[in-house]
């Protein structure tokens, strides 16, 4: 063995072992990343006691005339960039006064200066709108957009309106804003249950039955009753005797209505202070309107 070249050899190995390993083009390639053009966004909601949900990619204006433009008026469109947007819900709705099933569907338009078409489209997860086969639809209707003051740069698919039963899907974007009704059976499904409920021998939920039967306008004499019922249960419950004042006042009982904003009001004299304010300006407001 040649002695001489032994360090050197030694040196080499041991130098490979402490000098960092240098990256590959491929390894560099991996592991860069690049910001989104348009970048993907989820919104959830609930709707009384339905589920929504809308994906989609949100491309910006950034300069660009959009509507009558970048999307011309009277083609397909996506709503929104890469995969066409997806709008699932977890009961039946109506759609701008369309019935339709629970699901999942592809959220498509097609825009027009004085009026859109709306599409609910059943091959949910496709690829832009170059494969639409409009044998798929679910349903199309027609809306009015509504023109706005300012340009929203990033394009916003969201429910707004929110009630029990109802909410407005909102597609907005630069200077328009394309508004679609949804409306969900919550009452019908509501009753079914509150009747069920009341007439079983569990608990019974007295004050947001009574709440509920007020708010949508249903029978006031059950709902006069289940509030009577809640307030015999909790006797001092400020809230409930005001609500009942509400009830009666709604059914055109107005010497009733008094009677039960001045107990609520005698009540909050012992309430805590925040309370107290609150429940006194409400039943004072109530009072008035009732004399």
């Amino acid at each position: 063995m040649n002695i001489s070249v032994l360090p050197v050899a030694l040196f080499a190995v041991a130098g490979s072992l402490l000098a960092p390993a240098l990256p590959t083009k491929t390894q560099d390639a991996a592991e860069l990343q690049f910001p989104q053009a348009s970048p993907a966004g989820k919104f959830e909601q609930r709707v009384g006691l339905t589920d929504f949900s809308v994906e989609y990619s949100r491309p910006g204006v950034k300069g660009r005339k959009i509507f009558g433009g970048l999307q011309p008026y009277g083609e397909i469109w996506r709503t929104g960039a890469n995969t066409a947007t997806k709008l699932s819900f977890s009961g039946d709705i109506k759609f701008g006064g369309s019935a339709v099933p629970a699901g999942s569907y592809a959220l498509l338009t097609i825009p027009g200066e004085k009026e859109w078409t709306v599409i609910l489209n059943k091959v949910e997860g496709q690829w832009g709108a170059y494969a639409y086969d409009e044998k798929q639809d679910q349903l199309r209707i027609k809306v009015k957009p509504v023109a706005l003051a300012e340009s929203v740069e990033t394009m916003t698919i969201g429910l707004g309106d929110l009630r029990d039963d109802s909410a407005t899907l909102e597609i907005v974007w630069d200077k328009t804003r394309v508004p679609v009704k949804i409306e969900t059976d919550l009452v019908k499904t509501m009753v079914s249950k509150i009747e069920a409920a009341m007439a079983g021998d569990g608990k019974k939920p007295y004050f947001p039955a009574a709440m509920f039967y007020f708010e949508h306008n249903l029978d006031l004499k059950k709902s006069v009753t289940w509030i009577d019922a809640a307030i015999k249960e909790n006797p001092t419950a400020l809230w409930i005797i005001y609500r009942k004042g509400l009830i009666l006042e709604k059914q055109g009982d107005k010497a009733g209505a008094i009677a039960a904003a001045t107990q609520s009001l005698e009540l909050a004299k012992k309430a805590e202070p925040a309370l107290a304010e609150e429940y006194t300006r409400l039943n004072q407001q109530l009072i008035a309107r009732c004399k």
